[in-house]
């Protein structure tokens, strides 16, 4: 939990004099900080001044999309006892998935809590899009939540403009919504970093770093396409992460001998600025989906220009534009042989890539402190528990 968005948050809370209770369930490769067996289906304690609550429901990225659903749903059930019971003056439910709403808008309906519901992916307009998701009964009623969801809260986050758009799509008064993108934690990652040890890299290769999930909505056939067009260049692509697709990806690298491919396993927070500091492009893959464009806020996107490196971003969209303006990286074209022979480019001029690491680390520091965006969430949050609708301008567009 320690380095998330919601510990960065809830801590702000905190220190704001507020008392905060974080019901979670557990996630692979991630740690709530609470040990101990779980009794009836869950364990609490305090993890840096945070009432914790953890419900026996992990989840992770390399469990199909039924197992997923299935933990989601035992999630909801549990939390939504806990939601019942509770004395809080105001719910913040945070998704994926949307059926974290559930909890909220049970404890709304039955005794009146007001709740705050933060959207960090449309649903069902990405697993839609993506054609992960296709019963018609299915969409129905997850978009029947959606909009039950927004339309209970008394505020929405949005986590980017088109997130925002999707919202106000629903019927939501753009005054009710506010935006705060993932942040960037600038004292964990800096360009500083003392570099990893590197036994996968051989002398003169630049190592470009995807740290990530490796699911269907990421893209990596993409680029695994641009690396057999980078054999015999001085690049190595690092995959770092786990995921569904992994064992195919891995498979379809070792069958097409892709030796300049290197698959690692995931590794913990802490330890990712020495992985970060030991490469040299940052890479940003999402799949070609026209949704991903603007309504995804990436986190390691943010964790990227915060190490200092320049970015190369396999899609269009906010993202794309942003990063490509300031200086801080690159968006080719998506066909493979474009996009690797921008990459090439990038590698065999150091002093661009340095140009761009040092308008990356700027573009963190400007725009996406993760401290300065804790103020706005707290500012939202308190405006929600008193009543108030009109947050848009506490947190507004990120093109405004």
């Amino acid at each position: 939990m320690v380095g998330t968005r919601s510990h960065a948050f809830a801590r702000a809370l905190i220190a704001r004099g507020h008392q905060v209770r974080m019901l979670c369930g557990g996630y692979t490769g991630a740690h709530t900080g609470l040990s101990g067996p779980f009794t009836q289906g869950r364990r609490e304690g305090v993890v840096d001044g945070i009432e914790v609550v953890e419900l026996a429901a992990p989840a992770g990225n390399a469990q199909s999309l039924p197992a997923r659903a299935a933990k989601f749903l035992r999630f909801a059930w549990g939390a939504s006892g806990r939601a019942l019971a509770s004395d809080a003056d105001l719910i913040v439910a945070t998704s994926t998935p949307l059926t974290v709403a559930l909890p909220a808008l049970v404890a709304k309906l039955a005794r009146g809590k007001p709740y705050l519901f933060e959207v960090r992916d449309l649903w069902p307009e990405l697993p839609v899009a993506m054609g992960v998701v296709r019963n018609p009964a299915v969409i129905g009623a997850l978009s029947a939540l959606e909009w039950a969801a927004y339309r209970g809260a008394r505020a929405v986050i949005a986590l980017s403009d088109g997130m925002a758009a999707g919202v106000a799509r629903r019927g939501i008064a753009s005054e009710r919504i506010a935006v705060i993108p993932n942040g960037c934690d600038l004292d964990l990652f800096s360009p500083g970093a003392t570099p990893a040890a590197t036994p996968w890299k051989q002398a003169g290769e630049v190592a470009v770093l995807y740290a990530g999930a490796h699911g269907r909505a990421n893209g990596l056939d993409h680029v695994l396409d641009v690396a057999a067009r980078l054999r015999g260049s001085p690049l190595r692509l690092v995959l770092v992460g786990e995921g569904s697709e992994k064992p195919r990806l891995q498979a379809r690298a070792a069958a097409e001998g892709l030796a300049n491919v290197t698959f690692l396993d995931p590794v913990p927070r802490k330890t990712m600025p020495a992985l970060m500091a030991a490469c040299q492009i940052g890479l940003q893959s999402l799949d070609d989906v026209r949704a991903f464009q603007e309504g995804t806020s990436p986190n390691k996107l943010m964790d990227y220009l915060s190490a200092g490196l320049p970015v190369a971003i396999t899609y269009q969209g906010w993202s794309a534009r942003m990063v490509v303006g300031a200086g801080a990286g690159i968006a080719p074209a998506r066909d493979p042989a474009s996009f690797a022979a921008a990459l090439v480019a990038l590698a065999e001029d150091a002093a661009l890539r340095t140009r761009m690491g040092a308008a990356a680390r700027h573009l963190a520091e400007a725009r996406f402190d993760r401290a300065r965006l804790a103020e706005k969430f707290c500012a939202v949050v308190e405006a929600a528990a008193a009543g108030e609708r009109r947050v848009a301008p506490l947190a507004p567009l990120l093109a405004a």
